[in-house]
Formats: C-alpha cells, sequence, structure tokens
C-alpha cells in the first residue's frame, strides 16, 4: 500500500468517527458553524486589509497575529465539526465516496466556484479603485499582497466545505419522536 493510499485511509477512518457531534447535530447548528467558518475567512481578508493600511510597522505585526490566531482558533473546531457533519465529502478523495456524495460534492463545488468568481471579481474591482488615484506612484505593501494571496487561497479551499455543510439536510427524525437538538420538545410541535 502506497503512502498517499495508507493517508486516504486514515483520514477516510477519522470521517467516520463523531468529533463534535453536538455542534453540527441539527441544520441550525451547522450553519451557525457554516457563519463561523466565513467568519475566520474574513479574519483573514481583515488582516490583509490591515496589512495594506498600515505596513510595514510593528502594530501591523501585532495584530496580524492576533488576528490569526484568533482566526485558527475558529477555523479549527469549525472544520473539525463541518467535516464530521458531512462525512468527509468536501475532503475524501472521490474513491471513498458514495454516489450520492459525489453528487453533493459536485454541488457543493458548483456553487462554492460561483462564490469564487465574485470573489474574484470584487477582490479585482476593489484593488483598480483603491489603486486608482495614485495611477503609476501606487503602492500595495508586500505583507498586504502575501496576506491577500493567502486570504484568497483559504477561501478557495474552505468554500466547498461551507456550502456542504450549509446544504446538508437534517437526518430523519428518530422514532422515539423527540427531537434531537435537545430542547426537550416533540419533532414537529412548535
Amino acid at each position: 500500500m502506497s503512502l498517499r493510499d495508507r493517508w486516504d485511509h486514515h483520514i477516510a477512518r477519522a470521517m467516520e468517527e463523531e468529533h463534535l457531534p453536538a455542534l453540527h447535530r441539527t441544520r441550525r447548528r451547522r450553519r451557525l458553524l457554516v457563519v463561523a467558518g466565513a467568519a475566520s475567512v474574513l479574519l483573514l481578508w481583515a488582516d490583509a486589509a490591515v496589512s495594506w493600511a498600515i505596513a510595514p510597522s510593528d502594530t501591523a505585526v501585532r495584530v496580524n497575529l492576533v488576528l490569526l490566531v484568533v482566526m485558527l482558533a475558529i477555523y479549527i473546531p469549525v472544520v473539525t465539526a463541518l467535516n464530521s457533519a458531512t462525512r468527509g465529502l468536501a475532503s475524501l478523495p472521490e474513491s471513498r465516496l458514495d454516489e450520492r456524495q459525489v453528487s453533493e460534492r459536485f454541488r457543493a463545488h458548483t456553487y462554492a466556484n460561483r462564490v469564487m468568481r465574485l470573489v474574484l471579481g470584487g477582490l479585482a474591482v476593489f484593488v483598480v479603485v483603491a489603486t486608482w488615484d495614485a495611477g503609476e506612484k501606487a503602492q500595495i505593501p508586500g505583507a498586504a499582497v502575501f496576506l491577500g494571496v493567502f486570504a484568497l487561497l483559504w477561501t478557495h479551499i474552505l468554500l466547498p466545505l461551507l456550502v456542504a455543510g450549509w446544504r446538508l439536510p437534517d437526518p430523519p427524525p428518530d422514532d422515539d419522536g423527540v427531537d434531537d437538538d435537545g430542547d426537550g420538545r416533540q419533532a414537529g410541535v412548535a
């Protein structure tokens, strides 16, 4: 067995385990996770904006580090819970997914692709507008370029998982009629 096959097998086994089930048990909770994941990505974009505005300076470095730590503190549990909820839909190789998962993966990637086109278009417009007045003398700090590209890559990687987490329906209700949301109400009772 090759190293890649062993890694895929390890990841597939990890996706079968329940991680942080209380965070992704219901659609509402999964959607809150998606919002938190989007917020973590927005922190990276804010980091690039801070670098554009005040770099190079010691303050910019401190703010960058704080934003990156906060982003990771949000990102790690969100991605862990969403990967557990989607059973690796966005991260496992296609050969490890069933037909329904492959179909849902294609839908998630298609929608994420549309969103990325909007992000790229908006970014292009922003850069042109922000540098228009300075003309040839316009300068963008290297840290802002690096962090902007990093934020763009992070957005591209995370979007399919966020879309899959948003679209994932609730599992069918249990036979006992109790809603699994933990609020003690009967399923279907307002």
